[in-house]
This record gives structure tokens, C-alpha cells and sequence, in this order.
């Protein structure tokens, strides 16, 4: 299945024979360290920047409703954000091991490497970042 918005991620998650925790990474596009006149002019109109981890997050798909709840929950940590970046653990132990793939998935994101997980926008649509 090709997943296009969160809801099919939901869709997904809770269709697999295994128990699943989907890893949500929000990050919050901002300018690079020193920006070039250029950089700064395109983060102006909306574009480029680089995101930043700003909040994570683990949740079993029974936890979860729609895109909007998940702003609005959201909304309660005070931290704005852009991006999400989700990920699927499956298995009885995921909860368990949940913080670790967490913090391994920061780490990608910090170091640009983006393209193992699915990007999401605040209205819950596919983002292709690349």
C-alpha cells in the first residue's frame, strides 16, 4: 500500500499481524548556522532551512485518531513544529524498545539522513523532503 497521508499510515499499522509502535520525530524548520543572503531569502518565502528534532514520541496505533487530534496534542508540549517524521517498530517488545530507536532516529534526522522514514506536514499529507 502506498501511504499518501496519515490516515493510511493509521490504516497500516493497525492492519499488521504484529503488534506496532509508530516512532513520531517533530522537527521545526529553521535557518542554517551562518545563512547565506540566498539561504535567508529562500527560508523567507518558505523554503530550504534545515530541520530541527524538537519533540518525540512513541504511540500504539490505538492511541491515535486522526491527523488533527495529533496537532492538538501536540499543541500541549508549547513547541511549534513543521515536519514529522514517523517510523513503525513491531513486535511484543516495542514499547520496550521504543526510547532507544527514538533516539537513533533524532540522530539520522540530525545528520540528514531522512529517507528510511515517512514525512507528514500538519495536515496529515505526505511530504517528499529530497
Amino acid at each position: 500500500m502506498a501511504i499518501s497521508c496519515y490516515a493510511d499510515l493509521l490504516d497500516e499499522a493497525r492492519a499488521q499481524p504484529e503488534p506496532q509502535r509508530l516512532l513520531f520525530v517533530f522537527t521545526r524548520a529553521e535557518l542554517p548556522d551562518h545563512p547565506s543572503e540566498e539561504q535567508r531569502r529562500r527560508f523567507e518565502q518558505g523554503e530550504g532551512g534545515v530541520l530541527t528534532p524538537v519533540v518525540c514520541v512513541d504511540k500504539a496505533p490505538e492511541e491515535l485518531s486522526d491527523m488533527a487530534a495529533l496537532v492538538a496534542e501536540s499543541r500541549e508540549t508549547g513547541v511549534d513544529w513543521d515536519i514529522v517524521f514517523v517510523a513503525a517498530l513491531a513486535g511484543e517488545d516495542a514499547q520496550a524498545q521504543a526510547e532507544q530507536h527514538l533516539n537513533r532516529m533524532v540522530e539520522s534526522l540530525k545528520m540528514g539522513n531522512i529517507s528510511q522514514f515517512l514525512a507528514f506536514d500538519r495536515q496529515g499529507e505526505a511530504v517528499d523532503i529530497g
